[in-house]
């Protein structure tokens, strides 16, 4: 009754409030518990709740940014905007900062700028150059009208997006001394998982291009960027390059119609956005070494296709995650993607055929 009851209330503030859910770009973030991880498969299997999941902690929010709509210049290839020691580069959909500064220079005010946007750090390690947070809410979408101003203070656990967001950086060393950094989204929903209404399940939504070029234009802000200079070095948004799946003898493969510097960070971002976990890289030989964890088995720790809702803990028959070598080369102007073994022997399993049609899909 309890739990019907938030949601008759949340569904008549949302209908008295029509379509003032969200004005603008606002983001107010307010990261979920530290003692329950919410994690989602990205295999979109979904996994059934019995509660409404509770966000409790107070809110940090983050100064917003007005959104500027710049003209878009039809260009195909990757183009690049310099603001000091900072810029951003960008493909398709894609876009990702260059910093002429080491990472270590960089790892403390990264960090900073997720804090003061009110995340908490689920992963913060400098030696693999990545740090991920927490599942968090947008409590700037929750409608701001008579009943939420009213009651919202007393009853804040009652009112829900029904959405969380969780965001990877990654900072990857350049040989000429910079850092490239990336920031990739995932998010999910909550939706009801029977004709009463009576309980919910947690299932994957589509990544978000616009909130990943959000956060970099805010962290050119933190780097020392003036606001409207990253606003209009963000707006543009050129054609990526073409994407297909193809075999080569028998081994599964994605082809992409560009040189191998862009195809690795294309490459690498997807990796962050589908929920792989990366052990390492090595950008020389064009190899990310990964973890997955194939549907419908048991996860002994989290990975690609591993990750679930963690609020009831581990299974005790738990399956470990088989590693990967995911490889970039080159291929005169084009370059392709292919799954190794962990031995380096090349892969022609159906879960190199899963992982590479992953990658295809999030790349075109």
């Amino acid at each position: 009754m309890k739990h019907a009851a938030r949601f008759g209330l949340l569904g008549l503030t949302i209908a008295l409030s029509a379509c003032s859910v969200l004005e603008g770009d606002k983001i107010d973030y307010k990261s979920a518990s530290k003692g329950q991880t919410l994690e989602v498969p990205p295999d979109l299997k979904q996994l059934s709740r019995d509660t409404h999941y509770a966000v409790p902690g107070g809110v940090v929010s983050a100064n917003a940014l007005e959104a500027g709509k710049a003209a878009q210049t039809p260009d195909s290839q990757a183009a690049a905007n310099r603001m000091g020691d900072v810029r951003i580069e960008r493909n398709g959909d894609q876009r990702w900062l260059v910093v002429q500064r080491p990472v270590e220079k960089l790892w403390d005010p990264v960090r900073d700028f997720w804090l003061e946007n009110g995340f908490t750090l689920s992963l913060d390690q400098i030696n693999l150059g990545i740090m991920e947070t927490d599942w968090a809410e947008n409590r700037a979408k929750i409608p701001q009208d008579f009943i939420r101003s009213t009651l919202g203070k007393v009853f804040d656990s009652l009112y829900s997006t029904g959405e969380r967001d969780k965001f990877r950086t990654r900072l990857e060393r350049r040989p000429d001394g910079s850092t490239e950094i990336f920031v990739s989204h995932r998010g999910m929903i909550e939706v009801y998982n029977s004709a009463a209404k009576d309980s919910t399940v947690w299932q994957p939504r589509p990544t978000d291009p616009e909130l990943e070029v959000e956060f970099l234009r805010r962290m050119m802000v933190k780097l020392g960027v003036p606001a409207e200079a990253a606003r209009a070095a963000a707006a543009s948004s050129p054609q990526a390059a073409s994407v297909r799946v193809a075999r080569q003898g028998n081994i599964p493969v994605v082809q992409i119609d560009e040189g191998f510097e862009r195809a690795w960070r294309r490459v690498g971002l997807t990796l962050d956005r589908t929920g792989f976990t990366v052990e390492d890289r090595d950008r020389s030989q064009g190899v990310y070494f990964v973890r997955y964890v194939a549907p419908g088995t048991d996860q002994k720790e989290p990975g690609f296709f591993g990750k679930v809702l963690g609020v009831f803990g581990s299974s005790k028959s738990a399956t470990p995650p088989l590693k990967y070598r995911i490889v970039v080369r080159s291929e005169g102007n084009a370059s392709v993607v292919s799954v190794l073994d962990a031995s380096g022997a090349p892969e022609n399993s159906e879960n190199a055929a899963r992982i590479v049609r992953v990658i295809a899909d999030d790349l075109k």
